[in-house]
């Protein structure tokens, strides 16, 4: 399968076409959803150049400290991109982490809100579907690269993979789980989810609860596909991936309870009298 085209003397991977892909929708959506609630669209692009390039920082930093077993078993070790700068930048051959790419897009998106003097909650409230749009986009780079796939898979939408491409001690199956796709249409339930939650209960949310919502709800799906997963990246025994989704959308679901516990009702209404 072809990664990428070749346009004069540069090389165009599909890879990063479908990764900046997924950042236009995920402005775009955001735009839209700025402009609903009277905000200021031109904030959204102001901002995505310095989310972009923390995004892509993070997501790769996460990657070079939590790398899947098949390339540790190449050499492709954090002390092997720590000592080889140029292996560690070169994002075009694949290996970006989701979980970096969220808390790098994040700090950045909170220096840039204290820098603008913007309420930092409601600006990851209006990004949060967008971003699930831009993951359920970025996906598909997996796809391009054949990484990332599942457990071998008889089933009618397995995807097939190239022999170089299929994990070490599975070269005698041709056939996967696309992990991949399922992993985007969670993130296209989720971009549907959210938006219907931040619509009928506008009355109800707190600034930062559809963040929230987010934080639970990819996390929930990103832990029950990682089982189907041969190569996630381990630390300490652990599926690091998984074990931090767990974390998240738990604390992420503490958080919501804890803003909307009945004691808080109850004080909001007397406010209000």
């Amino acid at each position: 399968m072809p990664t990428g085209f070749e346009l004069g003397p540069l090389t165009i991977r599909y890879y990063g076409v479908i990764i900046m892909f997924g950042a236009l929708a995920a402005a775009g959506l955001t735009t839209w959803r700025a402009r609903q609630r009277g905000l200021d669209p031109e904030f959204v692009w102001d901002a995505l150049v310095w989310v972009l390039i923390a995004g892509i920082l993070g997501a790769r930093l996460w990657h070079v400290f939590t790398p899947p077993p098949s390339m540790v078993a190449i050499g492709l070790t954090t002390k092997y991109y720590l000592t080889h700068p140029l292996a560690a930048i070169a994002i075009w051959n694949g290996g970006l982490g989701i979980p970096g790419a969220v808390i790098g897009g994040t700090l950045a998106l909170y220096f840039y809100c204290r820098k603008r003097g913007e309420s930092f909650a409601l600006w990851v409230d209006m990004a949060a579907p967008g971003l699930a749009l831009g993951q359920a986009i970025g996906r598909w780079g997996n796809f391009v690269n054949q990484e990332l796939y599942g457990r071998p898979t008889n089933l009618p939408w397995a995807i097939f993979i190239d022999p170089q491409n299929r994990v070490p001690g599975f070269e005698q199956f041709s056939y996967f789980h696309p992990t991949f796709l399922y992993e985007s249409l969670w993130n296209l339930g989720n971009v549907a989810l959210l938006l219907w939650l931040g619509k009928r209960y506008a009355d109800r949310l707190k600034t930062g609860d559809v963040m929230l919502a987010y934080l639970i709800i990819y996390p929930v799906g990103r832990f029950w596909i990682e089982f189907l997963r041969l190569d996630s990246s381990q630390v300490a025994g652990l599926n690091a991936n998984q074990t931090l989704m767990a974390i998240v959308a738990l604390a992420a679901a503490l958080a919501l309870f804890w803003r909307h516990r009945p004691g808080q009702v109850k004080k909001r209404k007397r406010r209000r009298r």
